[in-house]
This record gives structure tokens, sequence and C-alpha cells, in this order.
């Protein structure tokens, strides 16, 4: 499949509420257990969304638009959001991923973005050179990646609840 702003666009746009549907109300045990020693639970990863709306996606479009690969991007920290989300609620968290997130979709889409802007390349710390159609396909996957994480994690806290279906819940098994 091609990428498409469009459908990237959109499918950025819905994930905040389908953060909020899977998991506001629910009690903390589902929101805050992992999967073991250094794994994330629900409130980690929407905290770690947060911190990626803040220093990743729009900031490394604004670099390769306006110093193409002249300047490598900042290294992201993928753990930040372990110490930047304690004492705080998960609705919080919720509530600044959905803010964060539409104003930089509002950024994105005032980039007015053409065909050619997407094949423009920046340089990566470990990837090296990367395009802008990369990068923005790059968040749409992370955002599902990150969707799919919180259910297998969700899913696996009724492993044992299970029985013996275990045998036909490949979510539960990996």
């Amino acid at each position: 499949m091609q990428f498409s702003l469009k459908d990237a666009i959109q499918l950025l746009r819905s994930t905040p509420d389908t953060l909020r549907v899977m998991l506001a109300g629910l009690p903390e045990e589902w929101t805050s257990s992992n999967e073991g020693p250094g794994t994330w639970s629900p409130f980690d990863v929407v905290g770690h969304l947060i911190h990626g709306e803040r220093t990743d996606w729009i900031t490394r479009a604004r670099v390769i638009l306006e110093h193409g690969e002249a300047q490598v991007f900042e290294p992201f920290d993928r753990f930040a959001q372990l110490e930047e989300s304690k004492g705080r609620s998960l609705g919080e968290l919720l509530d600044e991923f959905a803010d964060i997130r539409a104003e930089n979709l509002e950024a994105l889409e005032g980039m007015k973005l053409t065909e050619e802007d997407l094949d423009r390349t920046g340089q990566h710390p470990e990837f090296g050179k990367v395009s802008l159609g990369q990068l923005l396909a790059t968040w749409v996957v992370h955002d599902l990646g990150h969707i799919a994480q919180i259910s297998r994690v969700m899913s696996k806290q009724y492993k044992d609840a299970v029985g013996p279906w275990s045998a036909y819940l490949r979510v539960i098994r990996e």
C-alpha cells in the first residue's frame, strides 16, 4: 500500500479516541499492569506517546523541511515517560495526549505538504538518511503498534482466567 498523507492524518486523528475508549474509567489494575520487568503498562504507553508528540514527529518533520540532511535529529528518549508521567492520572495523560495530538495534526496540515515534500530527507542518528514520507508513515505505524501492545498487555491479565482457551488465544501466548 502506498503512503497517503490524508489517510495517515485520519488514522493519527483517531488514536486519542481509540485510547480513551480502551482505557478511560478502567480500574488501575488494568492500566498499570505490564508483562514483567522492563515492559510497559498501558499507562506507560500513553506517557510514551505524549513524549513522542512533544519531541519526535513534528519536531523532526520541521528539521527535514528547514535543514534537510544538514542537521541530524536529536536522539529520542524512548523511556522519558517513566519520569514525566509520575504522579499523574491516566485521565490527565489521555487529555494531554488528545490535546497535543490535535495541535500536532493542525501543524502538520498547516505545512501544506506536497508529494515532493514527502521525498525530502533528513538524517536520523541511527538510520542515516530518511524521508519525510517515511517519518510520517512511521508515526502511523508507531500508533498502531502501541495500540496492539496495550491490547496484548491487557489480554495477558486474564491469561490464567481463560483456562484451556489459551491454546486459541495467540495474544496471550506471545
